[in-house]
């Protein structure tokens, strides 16, 4: 009778999956919005992945495009670009839940940042915004060393960033795209924040051995005044407002104030979050940092 009702229920709830509106991911390009997305296709929902390429299309800097990307969605996986810490963020977000309110959405998952006044502020407005929330504030990527602007550096053989012994919770992408896709699916986690971090604080200067020790071949880091960082920038003709964001991060955000470890990935999911070593294990078998090494001998 078990296997019976078993075999029963379990296409019934397939069904009740696929029949569900679709949940819409602001960043389909994103770490973590394309991560988000791959698991809940995965686990059956059908989603309605977003960008400025995309139609309907997405733009964070065009409102009158919102509405035909939320329309017709019951939740919402929300990543910010470029960042919760610009000045002109606060506006943006008041002004996309209102629409998204309007538009009928029930639900939102926001990607939000630790230690950012500006993403504190964005956390307010959508709680107070009379929909459902979840607001998952993560520490640094460790993706951040693989798919972002560290990668270049990490191929050639040095690092180079202002930032000194200050330790950081580096956080693994795969995880923040777990925690959010239980939140969107479970309705148990509703109206909750999980501040997740990796379960070790290192400086950058330790990642770095760790990230030398896997690959067998040196690596160095290198720490630099943060106005020599941001002339370089300026010399590589990197936007101004990048360079804006990047002095933020740096300076602000960066002085320790994040360094404690948070156990928001064991709260929303029940385990432990990835360790930076199986991130660069992981990542060392994709062979994303090889890449120079390879044309270097060929």
């Amino acid at each position: 009778l078990a296997l019976i009702l078993y075999t029963h229920d379990e296409p019934t709830q397939e069904v009740e999956i696929m029949q569900q509106p679709p949940i819409l991911i602001i960043g389909k390009n994103g770490k973590t919005g394309s991560r988000v997305n791959q698991r809940l296709q995965a686990l059956g929902y059908a989603t309605r992945p977003v960008s400025r390429s995309t139609q309907p299309a997405f733009d964070w800097e065009n409102p009158a495009t919102w509405w035909s990307a939320i329309e017709g969605t019951r939740a919402a996986f929300v990543s910010y670009q470029p960042d919760l810490a610009v000045p002109t963020a606060e506006s943006t977000i008041k002004a996309f839940v209102r629409v998204a309110a309007d538009a009928g959405l029930e639900h939102i998952v926001l990607l939000s940042g630790r230690g950012e006044a500006g993403a504190e502020r964005a956390e307010a407005i959508l709680k107070a915004s009379g929909l459902t929330w979840n607001i998952v504030r993560a520490s640094w990527f460790c993706q951040n060393f693989s798919e972002s602007f560290m990668l270049e550096g990490i191929r050639a053989g040095e690092l180079v960033l202002p930032a000194g012994d200050t330790v950081e919770p580096f956080i693994d992408a795969d995880d923040i795209a777990d925690v959010a896709a239980a939140a969107l699916t479970e309705p148990r986690h509703r109206n909750k924040l999980f501040e997740v971090t990796g379960p070790r604080a290192l400086s950058f200067a330790q990642c770095i051995q760790e990230m030398s020790q896997a690959l067998g071949r040196p690596l160095t880091y290198t720490c630099v005044p943060i106005d020599d960082y941001i002339n370089a920038l300026r010399e590589q003709s990197v936007p101004e407002d990048m360079q804006w964001l990047l002095r933020e991060l740096f300076t602000v955000v960066f002085d320790g104030r994040n360094s404690h470890v948070m156990p928001g990935v064991e709260e929303a999911l029940g385990r432990p979050a990835t360790d930076f070593r199986t991130y660069v294990q992981k990542t060392r078998e994709s062979g994303v940092w090889d890449i120079v090494m390879r044309k270097a001998s060929a």
